[in-house]
């Protein structure tokens, strides 16, 4: 294991008024590896997953990144340490509604090289791998939740990001389209040496990563070795 883990937190705090999301939550991710959060609704583990990304600042408690402390980070650098070095998937895939498929999964890259050419032949290898490149023209709304999703991660993973950060990425879709944005996210997070975070209350998409991280009443109170 590296001896400076992709990101890491150190006795997270975190309240929203009265209402405590995370009260001394701990995890390190090494270069690579595949992490499941899991815990049941309420538990913060979202929260924690927001602290991990910069898009959450903990009340308590230290982040950091390849070792950087990302507390120190104004607005402007903690967006850019996420542009270039992490990917993100939501649930809903969150994708421009505007923009083709191909647009949006080229959109990361694009921004980053200033290449829309190279931008855009990245994007259409990941659509092609991920069979949606019939699709590319078109627009999120005019695919299914199944198709939208592997474009989703397809965007995260254009720029060969560090870290990828999901968040309940199959919650929305039946067991068969959960499985292919499963294999398309791991398998090409494998490929690239790439880290995934990814919190889910489902055992079965757990399976896929390499440790299961469970969190309940704001901490981490388990950590062991994903059972296949």
């Amino acid at each position: 294991m590296s001896e400076v883990p992709v990101v890491a937190a150190k006795e997270l705090h975190l309240s929203f008024g009265a209402t405590t999301a995370l009260s001394g939550a701990s995890i390190a991710v090494e270069p690579g590896e595949l992490v499941a959060v899991m815990g049941s609704s309420g538990s913060g583990k979202s929260s924690l997953l927001h602290c991990l990304a910069g898009l959450l600042a903990p009340d308590r408690g230290d982040v950091s990144f390849q070792g950087q402390a990302m507390r120190g980070l104004d607005d402007k650098a903690n967006s850019a340490l996420r542009m270039k070095k992490m990917g993100m998937v939501f649930q809903f895939g969150e994708l421009v509604p505007e923009l083709s498929l191909l647009e949006n999964v080229a959109l990361p890259l694009w921004l980053l090289s200033g290449d829309r050419q190279r931008a855009d032949k990245a994007a259409q290898e990941l659509l092609e791998r991920f069979d949606i490149i019939d699709h590319r023209t078109h627009r999120p709304s005019e695919v299914s939740g199944g198709q939208l999703q592997r474009a989703a991660v397809a965007r995260a993973l254009v720029h060969s990001p560090e870290i990828v950060f999901a968040d309940e990425p199959t919650g929305a879709l039946d067991s068969t389209n959960a499985q292919l944005v499963m294999e398309a996210l791991i398998g090409r997070a494998r490929e690239q040496g790439t880290a995934v975070v990814m919190v889910t209350h489902e055992s079965r998409l757990a399976s896929y990563c390499d440790r299961d991280v469970i969190v309940a009443d704001g901490q981490t109170v388990a950590d062991a070795q994903s059972t296949p």
